[in-house]
């Protein structure tokens, strides 16, 4: 028994690539591409893990980077060493992320737009009261790379055991959620390392975090963080 997660409005290696070169601070016009390509990779089994929908783009993006990577390791040829015009493997690579960047800028930007309007009332209307929520909700809402990454620091850190191996799942996609939902009845929030207990098995934790990725997917929950790459907070969302 598997499961095959797909997400709404999912985002794709473009996002990914876009995600690890500002999570590691590196110039988009000269990307290190065995650093990123590592990384990618690193990122790509988390995601073959979780049997992902879209898997086979991130494979194919996979690829081109390893051709990328192979193409700068190759020796220039003598006579391109003396033209000034050598052309650089990454530079498709850059035009494509660039353009993508600009097109998710445009719909950041219309998005907050969106907000802006919809916190406008007309004449006589009245402001409904000071949500405690609101604290939460002013907070950064977290891509799905964001969580893969915090995912990955918890299999990073987890004692090594081989993760292809024949069992039966202890544990099901509805318990994990009902788990999740019943942690969010007893607090107001909880951090998203709260919801993985360090006593159960791999398989368990994988299903808990699918979990996760549907309760978000039908706006049960939130998650979000106070500034990038810091701590994320799950929290439910009140109808």
């Amino acid at each position: 028994m598997s499961y095959k997660v797909k997400l709404e409005n999912f985002e794709g290696p473009l996002d990914l690539l876009l995600f690890l070169i500002k999570k590691e601070e590196v110039d988009i016009y000269n990307i290190p591409i065995a650093r990123i390509t590592q990384q990618y990779l690193q990122y790509l089994e988390i995601i073959q893990l979780l049997d992902l929908e879209s898997a086979s783009d991130f494979i194919l993006m996979a690829a081109t980077l390893m051709r990328i990577k192979a193409q700068m390791l190759l020796p220039k040829p003598s006579i391109a060493l003396e033209q000034e015009d050598i052309e650089d493997p990454r530079q498709e690579l850059v035009q494509r992320l660039l353009e993508y960047q600009r097109y998710k800028d445009v719909a950041n930007d219309l998005g907050k737009k969106e907000q802006v309007s919809a916190r406008h009332f007309p004449r006589g209307s009245f402001r409904a009261e000071e949500d405690p929520e609101m604290e939460i909700e002013q907070s950064s809402e977290v891509s799905l790379f964001d969580l893969v990454a915090a995912f990955k620091t918890l299999i990073d850190q987890a004692n090594k055991v081989p993760v292809h191996r024949v069992a039966e799942l202890s544990v099901t996609l509805e318990q994990c959620m009902a788990t999740v939902q019943k942690s969010l009845s007893e607090k107001r929030q909880v951090r998203f390392t709260e919801l993985f207990k360090p006593d159960v098995d791999r398989i368990v934790w994988i299903v808990t975090f699918i979990a996760i990725l549907e309760l978000i997917r039908l706006q049960v929950v939130r998650a979000v963080q106070e500034q990038p790459f810091a701590e994320i907070i799950i929290s439910k969302i009140h109808a």
